[in-house]
């Protein structure tokens, strides 16, 4: 016996909320439907500003394992006054992000680590693992991060480090992998 169609779209919906089901923690839920309204593109950009409907192709990525070891801190980073260990991400995403975790080389000269700067990325993410770090960034102040706190620093702000552990330790994540740090002149 052949299905009749529904007649309209709001009938369909009905119909095929009715028929779905689906199953969460073992049990089967009646009625929970995926359908979706079909949207058009031109409201699909009226949604979301800014989000074209293109799909961007990326570079394939493959697996990164990194495992801690002592003698993988080098200081080969951006800052004199810190090691770093690459976690590998920037080569596996092919340039996507990059993600180390960062030794602050204690004690802490705050001549040298004070300098109001900001990196020209689209993301940025610190999260201290071990220690202490206080930072200010522009818009938020002063701050003083501990062992677990994490903070994000949008595009471009302007930041600097004003003092830290002797033994800190940060994961920091960026993207892309590649970017340029400007130091801005104090006065």
């Amino acid at each position: 016996m052949a299905k009749q169609k529904p007649k309209s779209r709001a009938a369909a919906r009905t119909a095929a909320q009715k028929k779905s089901s689906r199953k969460i923690a073992g049990r089967k839920i009646a009625g929970v439907s995926s359908a979706r309204k079909p949207v058009s593109a031109k409201h699909r950009k009226a949604e979301r500003p800014g989000v074209t409907t293109a799909k961007r192709t990326r570079p394939k990525q493959r697996i990164a394992i990194s495992h801690h070891r002592d003698e993988d801190f080098k200081p080969d980073g951006l800052r004199a006054y810190a090691v770093y260990r690459d976690l590998g991400i920037a080569e596996a995403s092919r340039g996507l992000a990059r993600a180390h975790v960062i030794r602050l080389v204690g004690p802490c000269n705050p001549a040298e680590v004070s300098k109001l700067h900001f990196h020209d990325v689209e993301f940025q993410m610190v999260y201290v693992l071990k220690g202490w770090v206080k930072t200010y960034m522009e818009g938020q102040g002063e701050t003083l991060m501990k062992q677990g706190s994490a903070w994000t620093q949008p595009p471009r702000i302007k930041h600097l480090i004003m003092d830290y552990s002797d033994d800190v330790e940060l994961l920091e994540v960026i993207l892309p992998a590649d970017f340029k740090t400007v130091e801005l002149a104090t006065g």
